[in-house]
């Protein structure tokens, strides 16, 4: 047994049946004191994001990995910015979101209330700690954080300055924990905690999802792989799909809902290829095509049959031309990770096509994927983009940290 897990998980409770039943304004204030301590603790969290990123550098991590785990003063003046926005939003907990008299007189109401603890592994990201924490606490539960041994010093002095916040500001700190064993064991043993932990949530890459998917115990809200097509239909406005793929692909290729394939109309292929193309050397993205993505583009690299599902997080594209819709969505329906798709067109009737029959958590028309994203919907941020159907479905917000309970008022009623 990894030392301290146990007690980790005893002090998260402890800490969410206050926590529960703490009052929105109280929790806001705790959530405006993190987003404080973060701006005035900026410079210790960047010198400890340098010694990770100097320890990734020497381990070889990618260039998108390393940007996955920068942080800088922008970075970090938008971790408090994305708490801030999530003070200022209405307390999910509490709402009545229904409510009957029975025939007997019995008063029956569904209110919200919150999950409980919940557990989130995840990976080179060290802004995830602040997002999930901040959604926690407003949702009125306990979070458990374990993140990446490649983030451990980043992620160590973030939640060091969020627990000092929360406690001045009235709240256990304990309701904001970070398991600082990165070992594999310490990621095994938390899957299995069923006795403190209610929720699970898995935020990195495939290999991460998949162990989780695999071995937890306890309920999974699994956060997916972002495989994002983009078609550019036949009735594209060609100049508005090289900047949606210029963006979804370059803006920032390390992230989940960063263009990985495109699929392009037979009968624009020529002139929509070269000019795609034309924009992505400017970021030197690979381009790795069928034949007659290759036919067109010399510099393309010959696709093979696992580029079309895969995840690169990196300035690499897979292009492949199609001869019509039903080929594109058939394409995305086998390729697909149901993160986030989009339509090029100017065809309503293809649009809609494309919304109806593409099984997606966000599906596009004439928008980058990189919208996906829990503050661009206005949620504040978002503990990860769930692709799977059951309690939630896409960015994970406030509301989607909460379940139900009935409360029954009655005068007296026996069955």
């Amino acid at each position: 047994m990894v030392s301290g897990l146990k007690e980790i998980g005893e002090k998260a409770v402890k800490a969410e049946r206050i926590l529960a039943c703490t009052r929105g304004g109280i929790k806001d204030s705790a959530l405006a004191a993190i987003a404080c301590a973060l701006r005035a603790k900026s410079d210790d969290i960047i010198a400890a994001n340098k010694i990770d990123l100097s320890n990734g550098d020497a381990a070889g991590l990618s260039l998108s990995l390393l940007d996955r785990l920068r942080l800088d003063k922008g970075r970090i003046e938008a971790m408090a910015d994305g708490v801030c926005q999530i003070a200022g939003m209405d307390d999910p907990v509490g709402k009545i979101i229904s409510g009957t008299t029975r025939p007997n007189g019995l008063k029956i109401q569904k209110i919200s209330v919150p999950l409980g603890v919940i557990a989130v592994i995840y990976e080179a990201r060290p802004n995830v700690s602040s997002d999930a924490a901040a959604l926690c606490l407003k949702s009125g539960n306990a979070v458990i954080l374990r993140g990446g041994k490649e983030a451990i010093n980043s992620n160590k002095a973030i939640v060091q300055c969020m627990r000092t916040a929360v406690k001045e500001a009235g709240l256990p700190s304990d309701c904001i924990q970070l398991v600082e064993d990165t070992s594999r064991e310490s990621a095994n043993e938390l899957m299995r905690m069923n006795e403190t932990i209610d929720v699970l949530i898995p935020r990195g890459g495939a290999g991460l999802i998949k162990a989780v998917m695999e071995n937890s115990t306890i309920p999974v809200i699994e956060t997916g792989v972002g495989n994002c097509h983009i078609y550019v239909d036949r009735a594209a406005d060609i100049d508005m799909a090289v900047n949606i793929i210029f963006n979804a692909k370059t803006s920032r290729p390390s992230v989940c809902n960063a263009c990985e394939s495109l699929l392009i109309h037979k009968d624009i292929a020529e002139l929509a290829l070269i000019a795609i193309n034309a924009k992505l050397v400017e970021k030197s993205v690979e381009i790795r095509g069928d034949e007659i993505v290759c036919e067109i583009l010399p510099d393309a690299v010959p696709a093979n049959d696992d580029d079309w599902g895969k995840e690169y997080l990196d300035y690499i594209l897979s292009a492949k031309v199609v001869s019509d819709i039903d080929e594109a969505i058939s394409h995305i329906a086998v390729y697909g990770s149901g993160h986030s798709e989009c339509i090029v067109t100017n065809d309503y009737e293809a649009s809609q096509r494309f919304l109806n029959e593409v099984d997606a958590a966000a599906v596009y028309v004439n928008a980058s994927t990189r919208f996906t994203d829990g503050g661009e919907f206005g949620f504040g941020a978002e503990i990860g983009i769930s692709t799977q159907k059951l309690h939630a479905r896409g960015p994970l917000g406030l509301d989607n940290l909460t379940s139900e309970k009935y409360i029954i008022y009655g005068s007296g009623q026996i069955r």
